[in-house]
Formats: C-alpha cells, sequence, structure tokens
C-alpha cells in the first residue's frame, strides 16, 4: 500500500504559478550554412545529440529516430528556418544527422529539431534547455545570464548548445571514497534544503553535515524534471542538470567541495520511467501514450507502480541511451555513485500486484548485470545502490556483485518510538535476515524521502500513560527518536538519514501535497532539545566510523520487545546497546559475556559482579555499554 501511495504521488508536478513575463529575446547570430555531404553515412566522430570540431567552430548533429522520413535543424544559427538545414538520413533509416560550419565558440545556440513538418522537439542529449513556461521564475541570482527563450520563433522546448562552454577546473582530485560498510549517507533534497534551493547556498552548509560526521551526499534527482518544484522523479531531459537548482559548473563545484571535505556525491538516477517533456516520448506518442513503434517505451508500464512512461529496458535502444546517461554523469560529473529509483521496474515481465513484481526476475538480473558492467567498466569502484525491495533472493544476487539495497526500517522504527510495540521489530536492519553474507550490501534506514517523518508519528500518534507522554511531547519524542538512532547506527553496514531527521524535522509529508515543498527549519538546530538530537546522531555517527567494533561480525540482538538489545563483539572490544521503548519501566536482562567495568558512551560506567546485566530502565531509557572507552 505504501509503494502505490508512493507511485501515485510521484506523478504529481508542481510549478509555480506567479504571473511574470517571459525575459525578451536577445539579438541571435548571423545564419550559418550547413555543409554539403558528400555521403550519407554518419561522418566519422558523430553520435546522439551534437560534436564539435575544429575548436568549436563546426558542429555534427545527430537525431535517433527510426522510422521518420524527414528532420530538419532549426535554431538561432538559420534564423529558425523550416527548411535551411535538412538533415541527411542515414542508409539504414535510423539516424538524421547535419554538420555546419562557422559557429561562434563562444555562442550559445537555441535549436531544435523539425521532425517530419510537423513535430518540433528538443535535443535528448543535450546538457541545457530552454523552457518557455518555467524558466521565467528562475532568478539571476540562481542562474545567471541564462539565455533568453526565442519567442515568437518557435515553441515548446529548445535545446542549447555552445561549442567552448565554461570550463570547470577539478581541484580535489585526490578524494578516497569511504568503505561501503562506512556509509553514513545523508539524503537531500536541493529544494528544500536552504531558501535559496541552489548548489551554492547548498555548499555553504556543508560545515552543519561536517559536524553531523555524514561521509556521503546523495542528491534527489538534479537532471530537468517538469515544472521547478518537483522531487525530481518526473524526469525529461537526462543530460540537463535542472536550471532551478543553478549552473552545470556550480554543480561540479558542490560535488568538487564535497570531496574536499571527505564527502562521497551520489546520484538519484531516474530511468524506469520519463516524462511527456521528453523529445524520447514525442516522437512516438498518439497523444496519450507511446505508440507501438517508439524505441524506448513500453506502451503500457509492465509494472504497477509505474508513473510517466514506461521504459522498456529489454530495447536495445533503452539500453544503449541508459548507458549513455550513466556514463556521462559519472564522466562529467566525477560522482562517486548511483542510486537507482524504482530498480525493480527494469523488467518486461508484466504484473498486476506486488508480490508477482517483486517475485525473482532472472531477465531483470540481466538487465542490471548489463548495467552495472557498463558502470564498472568507467569505474570499478563506483556506488551502486538500487531502490529495489524485491523478494530476498533476488536481491542476495545483486549485494553478492557488490550493489546495494535500499532498506526500509520506517515503520519498525517509528512504531518503536512510538511507544507502540506490537509490530516495532527492526530485525530486518541485520543483514543477514535477508540472507546477505555481508553487511556492506544493506543501507538501513529509518526516513527517507518516501516515508512518513518519526517525529511527526510521535508527536501525532505516540503512545502515553500518566506518568509518560510521548503524543504531543516534542522533549520525550526527540529522546525516543535519539534513542532508535543509537541502535540504528549500532549495527553493521552503510546507514542513512533523511535530511533534518537529525533535528526532528516533524512536517507532515503529505504537507503541501505529498511531493510539494516543505518549510525549512533551520531554527531548530539553534532550539536546545532539538540541538541535543544532532549531537547524539554526530556521536553515535562517528563512534560507528572510528570504532572496527561497528564492523563486526559477531554479534546477537533481540529487537523484538519494549527491551532492545544488540552485542557486538570482536577480538578487542564487546559493545552492548540496550534501551527500553515501551512507556513503563521494565527490566532489561541482557548477557554481556564478561564482569568487570563497563564504559557507557551515553552516562555513568557500571560494575558488574556477573557476566548478566540485570537493570529496571525507565520508558525512553538506553545505554551504550562498552568493556574498552570507544573512540568518539
Amino acid at each position: 500500500m505504501k509503494r502505490l501511495f508512493l507511485a501515485l504521488a510521484l506523478g504529481a508536478c508542481v510549478t509555480l504559478s506567479c504571473k511574470k513575463n517571459v525575459v525578451e529575446q536577445t539579438t541571435q547570430p548571423t545564419p550559418v550554412n550547413p555543409v554539403t555531404p558528400t555521403s550519407t553515412e554518419l561522418p566519422a566522430g558523430a553520435k546522439d545529440g551534437v560534436v564539435f570540431t575544429n575548436n568549436g567552430t563546426s558542429a555534427i548533429f545527430t537525431l535517433y529516430a527510426p522510422g521518420k522520413n524527414t528532420v530538419s535543424l532549426m535554431g538561432d544559427f538559420n534564423s529558425w528556418s523550416a527548411t535551411a538545414s535538412k538533415m541527411t538520413k542515414t542508409p539504414d533509416g535510423n539516424y538524421f544527422w547535419i554538420k555546419l560550419d562557422n559557429l561562434n565558440p563562444d555562442t550559445e545556440y537555441a535549436y531544435q529539431f523539425l521532425v517530419d513538418d510537423n513535430l518540433r522537439v528538443a535535443d535528448p542529449y543535450c546538457e541545457k534547455i530552454l523552457d518557455p513556461v518555467n524558466d521565467q521564475y528562475i532568478t539571476a541570482a540562481t542562474y545567471p545570464n541564462l539565455k533568453a527563450y526565442p519567442t515568437g520563433k518557435t515553441t515548446g522546448i529548445v535545446s542549447v548548445v555552445q561549442g567552448n562552454q565554461p570550463g570547470y577546473t577539478w581541484r580535489n582530485t585526490a578524494f578516497a571514497r569511504p568503505a561501503k560498510n562506512d556509509l553514513v549517507i545523508y539524503e537531500l533534497l536541493i529544494r528544500d534544503f536552504t531558501a535559496e534551493h541552489t548548489y551554492n547556498s547548498t555548499l555553504q552548509k556543508l560545515d552543519y553535515l561536517v559536524g553531523l560526521g555524514i561521509n556521503a551526499i546523495e542528491l534527489m534527482p538534479v537532471n530537468e524534471f517538469e515544472g521547478n518544484l518537483s522531487w525530481g522523479y518526473n524526469p525529461s531531459f537526462y543530460f540537463a542538470p535542472d536550471k532551478y537548482y543553478g549552473t552545470k559548473n556550480d554543480l561540479k563545484k558542490f560535488i568538487d567541495e564535497c570531496h574536499g571535505r571527505g564527502i562521497a556525491v551520489i546520484l538519484d538516477m531516474v530511468l524506469n520511467h520519463s516524462f511527456s517533456q521528453s523529445p524520447m516520448v514525442q516522437l512516438y506518442f498518439d497523444g496519450n501514450k507511446p505508440t507501438t513503434s517508439n524505441p524506448w517505451f513500453n506502451v503500457d508500464a509492465k509494472h504497477p507502480y509505474n508513473v510517466g512512461f514506461d521504459f522498456n529496458h529489454e530495447s536495445g535502444a533503452t539500453r544503449k541511451f541508459s548507458k549513455d546517461v550513466m556514463k556521462f554523469w559519472m564522466q562529467e560529473y566525477k560522482l562517486d555513485g548511483f542510486r537507482f529509483d524504482l530498480a525493480k521496474g527494469f523488467t518486461q515481465r508484466s504484473s498486476n500486484d506486488d508480490a508477482s513484481f517483486s517475485a525473482f526476475d532472472a531477465g531483470r538480473v540481466a538487465i542490471w548485470d548489463d548495467y552495472v558492467a557498463t558502470m564498472k567498466s568507467v569505474d570499478p569502484n563506483f556506488y551502486i545502490i538500487l531502490e529495489l525491495f524485491a523478494n530476498d533472493s533476488e536481491e542476495v544476487v545483486y549485494a553478492n556483485k557488490g550493489l546495494m539495497m535500499w532498506n526500509n526500517l520506517n515503520h519498525s522504527m517509528n512504531e518503536a518510538t512510538m511507544g507502540w510495540l506490537g509490530s516495532s521489530d527492526f530485525s530486518r536492519g541485520m543483514f543477514g535476515t535477508h540472507g546477505f553474507s555481508s553487511a556492506e550490501g544493506l543501507i538501513s534506514y529509518g526516513e527517507s524521502h518516501d516515508e512518513e517523518r518519526l517525529m511527526y508519528k510521535n508527536i501525532t500518534y505516540g503512545n502515553l500513560n500518566t506518568n509518560y507522554v510521548i503524543k504531543g511531547n516534542v522533549a520525550t519524542s526527540l529522546k525516543r527518536n535519539e534513542m532508535a538512532a543509537a541502535f540504528l547506527f549500532a549495527m553493521p553496514g552503510p546507514k542513512m538519514l533523511w535530511q533534518f531527521g537529525e533535528v526532528g524535522y516533524d512536517v507532515n509529508i503529505d504537507f503541501n501535497g505529498r511531493t510539494g515543498d516543505k518549510p525549512i527549519r533551520w531554527e531548530y538546530y539553534t532550539d536546545p532539545n532539538r540541538r541535543a538530537l544532532y549531537n547524539a546522531f554526530a556521536k553515535f555517527i562517528k563512534m560507528k566510523q572510528k570504532n572496527s567494533i561497528f564492523k563486526s561480525t559477531s554479534f546477537t540482538y533481540n529487537f523484538s520487545g519494549a527491551i532492545k538489545s544488540i552485542k557486538l563483539t570482536d577480538a578487542n572490544n564487546t559493545v552492548v546497546v540496550v534501551g527500553n521503548f515501551d512507556i513503563v519501566p521494565q527490566t532489561a536482562t541482557v548477557d554481556f559475556g564478561s564482569t568487570g567495568t563497563w564504559y557507557d558512551a551515553m552516562g555513568n560506567n557500571i560494575s558488574l559482579t556477573t557476566t548478566t546485566y540485570s537493570q529496571s530502565l525507565a520508558p525512553g531509557e538506553y545505554h551504550i555499554f562498552s568493556k574498552q572507552a570507544l573512540v568518539q
């Protein structure tokens, strides 16, 4: 049910509606004449999109459009003429191309393809687009000197290309990625992280994130999506960063500076589906859905969670396009990993329910094997994360190949933080319960962009009695989240947190619509109780990263009752985390394995005369005991 709700929600695309005039068009360059071809074959060096030669003064424009009759290139270079630049069709009928000379390499040219004399589309491979509806709401502070839309000359989305794009010099080229087991990932939506919603303003908050101790940022989708205000899961152009967040070089600087601070950058990649502004959808479309001749898309979705239009990943055209997208972002932006949205959708096996959709799918495994091989050929150590939620039998296959799976503990952890214990067992946070042979394949989290916020449910639905109240009690609710985090970060393996979870963000996920923009609460950081939660998160994260015990494969745990505990042991130390998630006192009885002094990272040391710890814990009370003091 939750995934179905997500799927419906991701279809929402919110666009600013304030009334402003589109910025006036600038003077266009003198028309440029096309080069007469001597052969209909693709010229050497040509590829999908645009390839510049002769120091940016010449360019080959190429469009993959099998089955189409004619294509013309229209743009600033030919005064948007529909007849001046007819493109040449290759003998196999799959490609159209044209070569232009005498271009100014320092000029941005807007252009479109006119297909069969009736359809104007942008270039699917372009790195920048102009949107006649939404660009007017992008400020000069966000995107300086944004090229004006060619009003009156064409309609729809247009592409932009430039021979000599403004360069970026990478400074932090020696960045060493954290080991998978050490990853603590911060999932971040640029739009809702700072009021300015830009890469540059987010960059100014790196000290906050470094202080928290995270070592990876997972950016929600930043390639061009429909509208401005979006989660980004409604993509339309896959090579162009969305201008609502800033320039291409702003994004590169953000990644570069993160590397300089020891933080990996992972990009949320959406290749299950695309939306109607995509030229690849428009090229073969009957007005409602893709036609049977579409090289990339299914006519109808093959699974129950699709939004937009469903890619067919058994199609050679889709495979090539997807690989081109992956390689481009890996090489151009020096990213450290991808998190693939709705990875379970990479299948052509039809299903109408989650059970059959989640069942082991050999075809899906083969598709992912192909994509993984491509990414590994570019960067053998690249992080590959799947939002799969398939049966364990299939996830084990991927984990054994070095991929990482999203692992959602939101329901059980939130039941525990609210004090409702009937379904509060978060044993699925342990890799062995999935059949994995290693913890590094399981990224567990209590919150993600998809889930209701723990704090919202704590203060709205929390349990209570005369002596202990969670519902409506911010201070108590924050302490409950702190206790849950102590357990989350004690579990071996990579972890993830959703932005502002470390200060108890408590705005309903459906505020302003599920995917609508949310209030930004930087003032929470100065609130003493919320700052205490941030400090606790920072302590847990740093202990996880600085003490090898938290990577131990020798452990026992009991997460099923009111008293929850986990004990980890290695050759040098033993750590026991124990806490009472009930709303009444409960007695904890845990085998510590040895007597003597035990250090408490969160309180007072204790001395055991027997190997069994037996102590009454108040509701919400927890401890992190260790035989040797932990490095903090």
